[in-house]
């Protein structure tokens, strides 16, 4: 699978993508949200070789004029055969770019019109403003609200559940309420 939109490429993970996914995986702050916490160097070479196989869930997102990796987005089978979950990831020096965006509404419209998924869903803690905000530009709508249901070190993480159906994204299609764009490869 590739995928290609106007700024981005979304690919399977290589080797020499190392670097570049270390310099955010290993960060504190870029990885607040994840209950993985920060990797070790040995936790990225296996995320990436794990990622690199056959039947990946997680693809990194690349920088088309700079061809740096700069986030990555998981993208795996959820409940059943027809719904997978979505997530990502970008390191904080591309914040506020548009660019988690950009990636997640290419990624869902190819769950919707390459592999014709019936659901796709993300989760979040509340805390994070600009997680939630990428899922509802990108056409899905807030379904729940879990309470303490993440064990987190010594607490208890709250979580928001969201989502988007098939025939919902169609529409916003049909409408012009999303700009999926995208190449698929």
């Amino acid at each position: 699978m590739q995928i290609t939109t106007e700024r981005l490429l979304i690919r399977p993970f290589k080797q020499e993508d190392f670097p570049f996914v270390h310099a955010y995986v290993s960060d504190e702050e870029t990885m607040h949200y994840l209950p993985e916490d920060t990797f070790t160097e040995d936790d990225t070479k296996k995320f990436i070789e794990k990622h690199s196989c056959d039947n990946p869930e997680a693809f990194p997102v690349v920088l088309l004029k700079t061809n740096e990796v700069i986030g990555h987005i998981s993208f795996e089978k959820y409940f059943g055969k027809h719904t997978y979950e979505i997530g990502w990831i970008f390191n904080k020096m591309f914040h506020d770019n548009g660019y988690a965006t950009e990636a997640a509404r290419a990624m869902i419209a190819y769950a919707f019109e390459t592999l014709n998924l019936h659901r796709v869903v993300a989760t979040c803690q509340p805390e994070n403003i600009a997680s939630y905000r990428v899922m509802e530009k990108i056409g899905m709508r807030r379904e729940g609200f879990y309470k303490q249901c993440i064990p987190y070190k010594d607490t208890w993480w709250d979580e928001y559940s969201y989502a988007i159906l098939q025939y919902e994204y169609m529409q916003n299609k049909k409408d012009n309420k999303c700009s999926c764009r995208g190449n698929l490869n």
